[in-house]
């Protein structure tokens, strides 16, 4: 197979993974609706996971501090994990897995929204940070792959995208991700105009 083909079949797969996961506007929606409620209230959107995912978080988060196409006021997001400090005296003293749900126990609270971020739905730390979100009153959104795993068990919603190929549902992720936070920008100039 040549390399063109290689990269034609690969972006191939790419639209053919996207145009299924258009099934998945209803959890969309309600994820939407989940994390403007919660910032309108005065809430923080937290993220979760590891590696590829991590930088989702990373990513994410700052797309809802800072800006993603509007100007408008700051909002609250946290990238669990990314305090360096935290995550390595956590996962030192109690173990890694229970690093990020000791991170949330210490920052969340009732009317937040978790964003548990697991291809396979089995990562153990994620899904212990999706535990302490429910022991807490915070909302569960996981984005997993096509099973959704343990993980999905614990959501409030779930966003499972039809796959079972890390590359792709990464990529899945990002775009609805990318959605959810466009959806909240727009909403909060909304809201935040009416409140001054």
């Amino acid at each position: 197979m040549s390399r063109s083909t290689q990269i034609l079949k690969t972006m191939d797969s790419h639209i053919e993974l996207i145009e299924a996961a258009r099934d998945l506007v209803g959890p969309i929606e309600k994820a939407i609706r989940f994390t403007t409620l919660s910032l309108q209230s005065g809430g923080c959107i937290f993220w979760a996971g590891n590696g590829g995912s991590m930088a989702d978080a990373l990513h994410m988060s700052a797309e809802i501090v800072v800006r993603f196409k509007r100007e408008r006021h700051a909002l609250s997001s946290v990238a669990l994990g990314a305090n360096a400090s935290v995550l390595t005296a956590a996962a030192n003293d109690y173990g890694y897995e229970t690093a990020m749900a000791r991170e949330l126990q210490g920052l969340g609270k009732n009317g937040d929204v978790l964003i548990a971020i697991s291809t396979s739905g089995k990562s153990k730390n994620i899904i212990a940070a999706a535990k302490a979100a429910k022991s807490l009153g915070i909302h569960v959104i996981a984005f997993t792959g096509q099973n959704g795993g343990e993980l999905g068990t614990l959501a409030d919603v779930l966003i499972n995208v039809p796959s079972t190929e890390t590359a792709r549902i990464q990529e899945a992720h990002s775009l609805i991700e990318h959605i959810i936070c466009d959806h909240i920008e727009e909403e909060s100039t909304s809201w935040q105009r009416n409140s001054t």
